[in-house]
This record gives structure tokens, sequence and C-alpha cells, in this order.
């Protein structure tokens, strides 16, 4: 307790809501992190992943394996419930489970290292030679008589930046002694393997596991199964899970987008006191989503890409009316020296408003212009005022806050 500092809950910032039940008995149970005890509709991929790894049970390597699948298939949770049943039926306490996700950890070094770590051994965060660090991983993997299964999810992630790592692991069983290790692949890409090198790619997908996408009765049997764990008895609208459901359904069976929209409208409710969770929750909650999915990727954009953008966005303050390519391209060359940004060909500026118009952050109309060819018309999917508070609050671009348009530049063709 800090000097001088009264806590109470009778009083305060707080309560108001240390007051009332609440909706929720535990939103966490909506979360992809938690892994319920059952897996509904995914016994199939249970038994297969589980016989695959059953011989560690007898002191053997199981294969190594891929696990392909969409965003939400259940990949993930299989993996886990699969790895820690195996870990409980190890009588002998011999078989680890160790899981990594290389969206997090997504280098060749910090992935030995937190292996490493996962035996003892204290390795920095940086600063020694990554065979070095191979070396402290081998050895204290090899101390005794052990199989340990590594879960690499996203390991797509990883190949992005060399195939080193996973070239070591798939053959370091050539250098161990007493222990053994078999992995674990998950991904969402089915081509990464494809940038793998031939003797990686054959040791890796030793044996592949294919998650298919939720049907939307089949996401309405999950969300029913989490919601009896996550709500208070009464609190959902009789609607509210079909049409989560039913939303997520249209997302190529994405159950952690249903939860994700479950769990929010029970959140939108709870901050409005509302005592019951309805269809416009949901329906909030998605806006919600998709606003939130939108501002990432506009934050995550090359600065070209914003720099195109803000031309756009600055033709439509003008009340520009048709704005094609060229007008964008115009704006974009007056912007670039601003942000001491050397500017590209119009080609290339062409090929980055189509990857923006399938991202959908803006909308191309291609357009005839008869004997003179084609042109594509040009508006912002993103409302306005908010796309430009986004990329504004890039450092690079801050110097354009002020920008004004020439006047003889303001009204020209477009």
């Amino acid at each position: 307790m800090f000097e001088g500092v009264l806590v109470t809950t009778s009083s305060g910032l707080f309560a108001s809501f240390v007051g009332q039940g609440g909706i929720f008995r535990s939103r966490d149970v909506l979360r992809s992190t938690y892994t319920p005890k059952e897996l509904p509709h995914r016994e199939e991929q249970i038994q297969e992943l589980a016989s695959v790894l059953a011989p560690a049970l007898h002191g053997e390597t199981p294969s190594n394996i891929l696990i392909y699948g969409k965003t939400g298939t259940g990949k993930t949770a299989v993996a886990k419930y699969v790895g820690k049943e195996l870990e409980e039926a190890d009588a002998g306490s011999t078989c680890s489970v160790i899981y990594l996700n290389c969206e997090v950890v997504d280098t060749q070094y910090r992935v030995l290292a937190h292996l490493a770590r996962h035996f003892d051994k204290d390795i920095p965060m940086t600063g020694w030679p990554t065979d070095q660090v191979y070396s402290e991983f081998r050895n204290a993997l090899d101390e005794k008589k052990r199989v340990v299964v590594i879960m690499l999810d996203e390991v797509d992630k990883l190949v992005r930046k060399g195939d080193d790592v996973l070239y070591n692991l798939s053959r370091i069983n050539s250098d161990l002694v007493q222990a053994r290790v078999s992995l674990i692949g998950i991904s969402n890409d089915l081509k990464f393997t494809e940038f793998l090198d031939p003797r990686v790619k054959s040791s890796l997908g030793e044996d592949e596991i294919i998650f298919p996408p939720y049907n939307a009765e089949q996401i309405q049997d999950i969300l029913e199964q989490r919601a009896e764990l996550a709500f208070r008895p009464g609190v959902l609208a009789d609607d509210v899970i079909p049409l989560c459901a039913a939303f997520a359904a249209r997302e190529h069976g994405d159950a952690r987008r249903a939860l994700d929209l479950l769990r929010i409208a029970g959140e939108i409710a709870e901050r409005a006191r509302s005592q019951m969770i309805t269809e416009e929750h949901v329906k909030a909650a998605r806006d919600k989503i998709e606003q939130d999915r939108v501002e990432e990727v506009i934050k995550t954009l090359p600065t070209q890409s914003k720099l195109v953008l803000y031309s756009i966005l600055l033709l439509e303050e003008q009340a520009a009316r048709n704005i094609t390519t060229s007008a964008v391209y115009g704006m974009y060359k007056q912007l670039c020296p601003l942000v001491e940004v050397e500017s590209l060909t119009h080609r290339r500026i062409t090929d980055l408003i189509a990857e923006l118009d399938m991202l959908g952050i803006l909308h191309t109309v291609v357009i005839s212009k008869g004997r003179y060819g084609r042109t594509k018309e040009i508006s912002l999917s993103v409302h306005p005022p908010k796309l430009k508070s986004i990329l504004l609050q890039d450092y690079r671009l801050k110097d354009l806050a002020n920008f004004s348009v020439p006047t003889q530049a303001r009204f020209g063709p477009v």
C-alpha cells in the first residue's frame, strides 16, 4: 500500500462499475488465447494430431507436422489442446511441449534463445553468436532422455526472415544423443513452403493436417459453448449468437472473428449499462472491428502508399470531381519533396492505388474515354477526417498537416 493513498470500493471513479453485477462471468473465455476443454467440430483433426504425437509417450520421435488452415479455423486451439493432453498422459514426465508465436519471436536468435530459456539457460536478448545460442539449447535439451515437441505458430512469419532456424531445428536430432525433437508448424499460408529450402521442406512436412473453415451452424455451436461460460444467464437476446455466426461465416468461417464479435458486443452493452446483449450491439461490434482493422492496415502501410492516400485525401478536400490516377500522381509529386522522399514512377503509383483498392481503403472504377483510352476514377472508402488523423500519426508525414495546395493546382484537370 502506498502511503497517503486510500483504496475504497464504495465510492469514487469506479464505484458504479463495482456496484453493478455486470453481464460477464468471464470475458477471457471469448478470447483466442483461451483453450477450451472441448473443441466442437474438430474431433477428426484432434485424433489425427494425437496419433502423430503418440510415439512420444514411448520415447520415440514423432513425425514433424505442418498444420494449415485459414484464420479462425481452430489450428492453434487444437495444437495447444493436444499438447496439453500429451503432457498430462505422460506418466514418466519425459515429454515437453513448447509453444512459440513466430509473429512475436521472429528471428533465429530469438527462437533459439527462447527455447534455451525454457530449459533454464540464461541467454541474453542479443549479443551472442547464433551458433553459441544453438549449442546452449542443444546441450540443455540433451541433458536427459526426453521428447520435446516444438510448436511454431505462424511459422510463415519466421520463414520471411530466412529458413536457417528451421533448417537447424529440423536436423537437430542428428546432433542429439538422449533427447528427441518433433516440430509442428502452424500457418494460414498454404504456399509458404514454396520459399523453403527443399531439404527443409521435406523434413518439416513429413505429415500435413488441413483445417477446413467452419460453416455458420458449426460456429453457432462454438459460440453457444463459450457463451455459457462467458455470460450470466439470460443476458443474450435470442438472435445474438445466430447473427455473430452468420457474420463470421461470411468471413470464410472465422470462429475467432465470431468470438471477438460476441465479446465486443458484450462490452458495448456493458458500457451502455444494458442488461441484455442485442442485435444492435452485435452490429456496433462489427463496425468497431472493421474500423480497427482498417486503422491497423493504414498504420502499417509503407510511406509511399501513405503519400498516395494523402494525395487523394487532399484532392477530396478540394472537392475535386472525378479524381483520376493522373491527378493523384500530380499531387503526390508535390508532396514527396516536403517529406524528403524520392518519387516513384506513374506506373508504380498506379500499382499502389490498385493495392489500396484491394485492401478496401479506397475504391476505383475504370471509366472509358472513347478514343482517349481508359482511366480510373478514385474515391476513399474511409471517412476523410479519420483517415487524415491516422496518416498524420506517422512522424514522417506530420509536416504535411499545414500543407495547402497552390491555387493554380486546386481545380486543374482531374
